[in-house]
């Protein structure tokens, strides 16, 4: 599927806290709860919506998530809302004996992924929520990267079974698909073709994953393909297998370069016995000093020029 960059600009907080209304309309089991960051999540819609399904309690992450737990116990959809550095670090015992061994519907949200929380510092910053939570059995781990898709995934949560870790960046995206885009939960996107190698990245990276795509097939004449990994657990072995077949493979991510998408990645092609040219491209495993985010990613060399740089550098090599 060949898709174009939007010039428009779409904040994916702002879709997720906003569907959630839509998701109120649909389905009288959807529940909200958060703790307090009622704005910074974009839920007061649904609180003024709903208020007999909304559920505010207070700055105390723990108790947010046990909260939710029994919600689901009871039958209820309840989707918990906070910064993804609390919610997954905070409330991890929470997350993993209350919801994920008891398997529940549980729908944990946590924006701020990755260091999309720029100047806020490494307190507001991620960079180990993936590894954490798809180390938690039963638990499905997605980022998503569009609007288009954003609002289909959230679709989907109405009726899938067990908990779901849902991360999103701050930062702008673009719209890479169009209306006859079907999001699948497990099934990776493909925004860009491409049989010379293959990016394969996940939320805020995809976007320049693709610019970083057109810009080799520019100046080098190879077609690069984009992989959107959005569900990083359980990952789409049959997508990174045949990834791996165009001979070089860049994995990239908002987050930690262990325990993330690209170790996934590379566990999966170790598995299933695939040869290929491979980079994994993340925060190279260190706090820095805080700056805005587009900085950091060029830092860490996954905005789209250090995308183009690495793959470029691989087709060099032959």
């Amino acid at each position: 599927m060949e898709t174009a960059l939007s010039d428009k600009k779409y904040f994916l907080r702002d879709i997720i806290g906003g569907y959630m209304y839509d998701l109120g309309e649909k389905n009288d089991r959807v529940l909200l709860v958060n703790a307090d960051l009622m704005g910074t999540c974009r839920n007061r819609n649904f609180a003024e919506a709903f208020p007999e399904r909304s559920y505010n309690v207070g700055i105390a992450e723990q108790n947010m998530v046990s909260f939710a737990a029994g919600l689901a116990h009871e039958g209820f959809i309840p989707y918990a809302f906070s910064m993804a550095p609390f919610l997954t670090m905070r409330a991890c015992e929470q997350c993993r004996t209350d919801v994920a061994y008891a398997n529940l519907n549980v729908r944990m949200m946590g924006t701020y992924a990755g260091l999309s929380g720029g100047i806020s510092g490494a307190t507001h910053w991620s960079i180990e929520d993936v590894a954490i939570m798809a180390a938690l059995p039963n638990v499905t781990v997605v980022e998503i990267s569009d609007p288009v898709q954003a609002t289909q995934l959230m679709d989907q949560t109405l009726d899938y079974a067990g908990p779901m870790y849902i991360r999103s960046s701050v930062e702008p995206v673009f719209k890479l698909y169009g209306d006859d885009y079907k999001h699948t939960i497990g099934k990776a996107s493909i925004p860009r073709e491409g049989s010379d190698g293959a990016f394969i990245c996940s939320g805020i990276v995809v976007k320049y994953a693709v610019e970083a795509s057109r810009r080799l097939k520019e100046d080098t004449g190879k077609e690069i393909r984009v992989v959107d990994m959005h569900t990083i657990k359980p990952i789409d072995r049959e997508a990174v297998i045949s990834a791996a077949q165009t001979g070089r493979v860049v994995v990239a991510q908002d987050h930690n370069i262990y325990g993330g998408l690209g170790s996934i990645v590379a566990m999966t092609l170790a598995e299933e016995g695939c040869v290929t040219k491979f980079r994994n491209i993340g925060i190279d495993d260190k706090f820095v000093a805080m700056a805005h985010a587009p900085y950091l990613y060029h830092k860490f060399g996954y905005d789209a020029d250090g995308l183009y740089g690495a793959m470029k550098s691989m087709l060099e090599e032959g």
